[in-house]
């Protein structure tokens, strides 16, 4: 469930970017075709639709993770192949690469469809942080952002799956423990959602400041974060009767607080009347000095080279069957429209680009090897959270060079 919130501790610090079965589930319920999808974190197994022997000379680091297909959000990976959007768009590997995933058909009537992936560099001197790509664009539609009709039906058909503890729970599935499993938008839903804007889509200009902008002029140092509701967020749930999680959360925190001082109060009247109380644990429950790193997290080496991983269309090989046998829900298998592809496959774009001299970048060091970009404690050793900015010496590299 979504249950963090400011301020974090050394736990939900990691844990509240993470993804959440409940989003996965509800994405899959779309069945109306998507242009554009976009993800932070690659999908598992893309590496495999473009030119990856380029990519593993870029960056040699991923080699192990790619030949284990384990790179990248296997969570991405099982959207991928279930929404097959025409683009689909990720970051956070700091290098650019492009591929062509053409998904398989499920019957012989339906015409088959294919996504172009794109990741780009950092946005960086000399790097490949851009690219322009056309959309087509309906051109009788208005320029406006718009809801979903369909996406907000599925909200209010999920709504009742919103949860904000943090136990583990399975999403509904076709299995004979559950009485409904199909959450998707049926045409008396979406004309329900329709009717209910009547039939106005554009999203209303209602934004509000929850924080006050920042002034160099009064620096602010070691500021602690509140958690604060956003009025944009209650307005939408409100009109479409939608659960405001951030709401949820601030209730069951209160309802928390009340019940630790209940449980207090109780414990001393226990202690007023024993004489003592409860053996204090001989386990070290402070976590304040542990790391706040991500275990997940691929800590990448900035330097890289300026290459184009130009997109290759690739047919998948079953020489090289990547291993789909656990999924993000650890129960659907992935189909074979994701099976690797052979790298002889790319051999005319890899002799051209091998001709540019792209050589092994320099520093790249083994995961092992790299220091902690993030430490929790603060110097003098009181908790809390101290971040470094990753790319603070590349910028002062960048400017010597110039």
């Amino acid at each position: 469930g979504h249950f963090e919130c400011p301020p974090y501790n050394q736990q939900t610090i990691r844990s509240a970017y993470h993804v959440r079965n409940i989003e996965v589930f509800k994405l899959k319920q779309l069945k109306h075709p998507i242009d554009i999808f976009m993800s932070h974190d690659w999908p598992r197994s893309i590496y495999h639709y473009g030119n990856k022997k380029q990519l593993l000379k870029m960056k040699s680091f991923f080699r192990q993770e790619v030949e284990s297909n384990t790179l990248g959000s296997p969570a991405a990976s099982e959207l991928l192949q279930h929404l097959k959007p025409t683009y689909w768009f990720s970051a956070h590997l700091h290098v650019k690469f492009a591929a062509f995933m053409q998904h398989q058909t499920n019957s012989k009537d339906e015409l088959p469809k294919a996504t172009k992936f794109l990741a780009l560099d950092k946005c960086l001197p000399h790097r490949d942080f851009l690219q322009i790509i056309d959309v087509e664009h309906d051109p009788n539609a208005g320029d406006s952002l718009e809801y979903d009709a369909e996406w907000i039906a599925v909200l209010k058909a999920t709504n009742s799956l919103v949860n904000v503890t943090q136990t583990s729970w399975n999403m509904p599935e076709n299995n004979g423990l559950h009485a409904k499993w199909d959450y998707s938008a049926t045409e008396e839903a979406i004309k329900e959602v329709l009717e209910e804007l009547n039939h106005n889509l554009k999203i209303p200009c209602n934004f509000t400041l929850t924080a006050a902008c920042y002034d160099p002029s009064k620096p602010q140092k070691k500021v602690e974060p509140v958690h604060t509701i956003n009025p944009q967020t209650t307005e939408f749930c409100a009109q479409f009767g939608l659960t405001d999680i951030n709401d949820r959360i601030q209730q069951a925190k209160e309802e928390g607080a009340a019940r630790g001082e209940h449980e207090e109060e109780e414990e001393e009247e226990e202690m007023d009347s024993t004489g003592s109380a409860e053996e204090p644990s001989e386990y070290n429950t402070d976590n304040s000095g542990l790391s706040s790193i991500n275990p997940d997290e691929i800590m990448l080496d900035d330097e890289g080279g300026d290459e184009d991983l130009s997109t290759c269309s690739v047919d998948p090989s079953p020489d090289h069957p990547p291993d789909f046998s656990t999924s993000f829900s650890d129960i659907r298998i992935m189909p074979d429209s994701m099976a690797v592809s052979s790298d002889d496959a790319m051999d005319s774009t890899n002799e051209e680009l091998e001709k540019s001299g792209v050589s092994k970048p320099v520093g790249e060091k083994s995961l092992n090897e790299r220091p902690l970009k993030r430490i929790g404690g603060t110097e003098n050793g009181n908790s809390g959270i101290k971040i470094k900015r990753r790319n603070q010496a590349i910028y002062a590299a960048e400017e010597e060079d110039k």
